[in-house]
């Protein structure tokens, strides 16, 4: 009776240290840095058992300390971690609630793609109440400077990786397709600081989208979430009309791939 009380008891402390561990890590996520008395106080502890946690987080790298200023911040050790949780997620499995979402609210079809060297491959698609076509885009590669997806992510490769990907003549699918390096750089531009970018029948008549960015953990954008439809339906004017949507959703796919 006592052994099994006394395992109780070391159980649950066991379980409150855990939870105090992972208060520790909450506060310096949300100050950036902090002191053994600062975080001691939040968690309403002595400082003696905070300076303890500290101490075990810092052995296993989770936090670090701050120069000699007695300040403690998170440490590479996180980033190990959330690297390799990121690296399980799915993009299509995770997007998909927020492109089920993005459909019902705009009728349209919504795709999510992913960059596969000189291409845009769609990895997911939920297709709207108003979209009558039965054209399937998952698996298909398409041009990244003729669509709104792929001017996402031309937008956010790298410098070396953009000037190899702008080294090849543009083909043209479309009057509207931008064949011009110097435009299409011009449009890049604009999309890294909206977040969003378009294509105004560029791959095809009577075919518009926008489409938004999406991250991973560290902030590297993985892949573009779109809205397309029939030019008569998703007309320049609705397509500025929905730009917050389409960003919103990209914001919230971004979140559930661990990008806060």
């Amino acid at each position: 009776m006592v052994n099994g009380s006394g395992t109780g008891r070391s159980g649950a402390n066991s379980v409150q240290s855990v939870d105090r561990a992972v208060s520790v890590l909450e506060i310096l996520a949300k100050h950036g840095e902090a002191g053994v008395t600062e975080v001691a106080t939040e968690l309403g502890v002595h400082k003696s058992t905070a300076f303890r946690l500290l101490g075990v987080l810092e052995h296993r790298g989770l936090v670090e300390q701050a120069g000699d200023r007695g300040k403690y911040r998170l440490g590479v050790g996180i980033v190990r971690l959330a690297g390799a949780t990121a690296a399980r997620l799915d993009l299509s499995q995770e997007t998909r609630p927020v492109c089920e979402q993005l459909a019902a609210q705009l009728g349209e079809t919504v795709n999510v793609a992913i960059a596969d060297h000189d291409a845009a491959v769609n990895v997911a698609q939920v297709r709207g109440s108003a979209a009558v076509t039965s054209h399937n885009w998952v698996g298909r590669r398409t041009p990244l400077h003729a669509t709104s997806s792929g001017k996402i992510l031309l937008a956010f490769l790298p410098p070396e990786r953009l000037r190899v990907a702008l080294s090849r003549p543009l083909a043209r699918f479309t009057d509207n397709t931008v064949t011009s390096t110097k435009s299409l750089r011009e449009q890049l531009v604009q999309i890294r600081a909206s977040g969003c970018a378009f294509s105004i029948e560029e791959l095809e008549i009577g075919l518009n989208a926008a489409a938004a960015p999406v991250r991973s953990y560290d902030g590297t954008v993985v892949g573009a979430i779109s809205v397309s439809g029939p030019s008569y339906r998703l007309t320049e004017q609705r397509l500025d009309e929905i730009t917050g949507q389409v960003v919103e959703a990209g914001v919230e796919a971004s979140r559930r791939m661990g990008f806060n």
